[in-house]
């Protein structure tokens, strides 16, 4: 093919700007890392979380078409009553009669509010059911300046080159001809029904195409909720990918929340858990276990070229403490009795923590037998 003469090619600055950096990925961007629990937490509170519009509409659908069902005929007696009592006083009522209005308006006011009633509580479900939760924030309405400047670069991005915009396209032309075929295939079925109404009264053949449109309705809202799986999990997908971090932003991350004195009783926990779950190792390598003698049982140990002190490395009560001196004696861990001392420090030592150094002088005789014990 021949080149465009430079003359009648369009000039760069009318041509759209498109840049290969729009169909990058999160692992193309440098963020390649899973998003923590912080992140997602904050992304949480904002409320940004991942969630499906299908889900929403189709039961914003669905169930106030149900409630119009099962209300059909109270409202149709409503609308009869609405009509005979406006047909009763339009000849003698005057048009600034307020009684008319406020009649009008309390009628409408009773039969809209179930639905709209009904439409609320739909809507308010299917969020809670997506969010796992009630979620209140005013950070999504909060007024900013970089929403009301138009972003034609990242809009394009992201409803037309992206994954995203690729999945709402096919999902939306999927939504229409999977409507558009229920459609058909009802319309289809009642065609001989269809063709009888001209022969019946306007009262049967109103209530026929009533019922037809509800069906249609039905069958729509069912077909969103269907949907909606598979766009939840796609949505659920983009959204982790686009909480994922670079690894400068985890370690930044990390060292703004390691001062955090929940994250640290949360660390200090779960090291507390984990030293549980190794409690007959740890007694076993123990030096000494101080005892109450029943009640309260601390074991000890101490490496002068490893730790800084001595270090609890299990401690409990009644049958926990019962259990570390059955564990010591099978190991051969020396049993000594100080009620005070295993008090003490039963209530103020931590397992894995070094003890405080106001209690170094009892410890040190006790030690210092034991080593005697050992031949030390």
């Amino acid at each position: 093919m021949m080149a465009l003469p430079s003359s009648s090619r369009p000039p760069e600055s009318l041509m759209p700007p498109i840049h290969l950096q729009w169909f990058a990925s999160a692992e193309d961007e440098g963020r390649t890392e899973a998003p923590s629990d912080l992140k997602l937490r904050k992304a949480r509170e904002e409320g940004r979380i991942a969630k499906s519009q299908e889900l929403t509409g189709g039961l914003v659908l669905l169930l106030p078409v149900l409630t119009l069902i099962l209300l059909a005929p109270w409202l149709l007696r409503g609308f009869v009553q609405i009509i005979r009592f406006y047909m009763e006083r339009c000849t003698t009522a005057s048009p600034a009669d307020g009684e008319l209005m406020m009649e009008f308006l309390y009628a409408i006011v009773r039969m809209v509010l179930p639905i709209a009633a009904t439409a609320m509580v739909a809507a308010i479900a299917a969020n809670v059911i997506q969010n796992k939760g009630f979620i209140f924030t005013t950070k999504t309405i909060e007024p900013k300046i970089s929403k009301i400047l138009p972003k034609f670069g990242e809009y394009f991005k992201k409803t037309l080159f992206s994954f995203e915009g690729a999945f709402n396209v096919v999902k939306s032309i999927v939504k229409v001809a999977v409507i558009f075929i229920a459609a058909y295939l009802l319309i289809r079925s009642e065609i001989p029904q269809l063709l009888t109404l001209m022969q019946t009264n306007f009262w049967d053949g109103v209530v026929y195409i009533a019922d037809m449109t509800a069906k249609l309705l039905v069958i729509t809202a069912i077909i969103f909720i269907i949907i909606a799986i598979p766009d939840y999990i796609v949505q659920r997908k983009q959204f982790m990918e686009s909480m994922k971090m670079t690894k400068q932003e985890v370690k930044q991350e990390y060292k703004e929340t390691e001062g955090d004195p929940l994250v640290k009783g949360k660390l200090r926990q779960y090291m507390h858990e984990m030293l549980r779950r190794n409690m007959p190792a740890a007694v076993a390598k123990s030096d000494v276990v101080i005892t109450n003698p029943t009640h309260y049982a601390v074991a000890i140990q101490y490496d002068n070229t490893t730790m800084a002190g001595p270090m609890v490395t299990a401690k409990g009560v009644d049958s926990l403490a019962r259990r570390i001196r059955e564990i010591a004696t099978e190991n051969r861990v020396p049993l000594v009795e100080n009620r005070p001392l295993a008090r003490a420090l039963y209530a103020e030592v931590e397992i894995g923590e070094m003890v405080p150094e106001n209690y170094y002088q009892a410890l040190a005789v006790i030690l210092a037998n034991v080593y005697n014990m050992k031949g030390k």
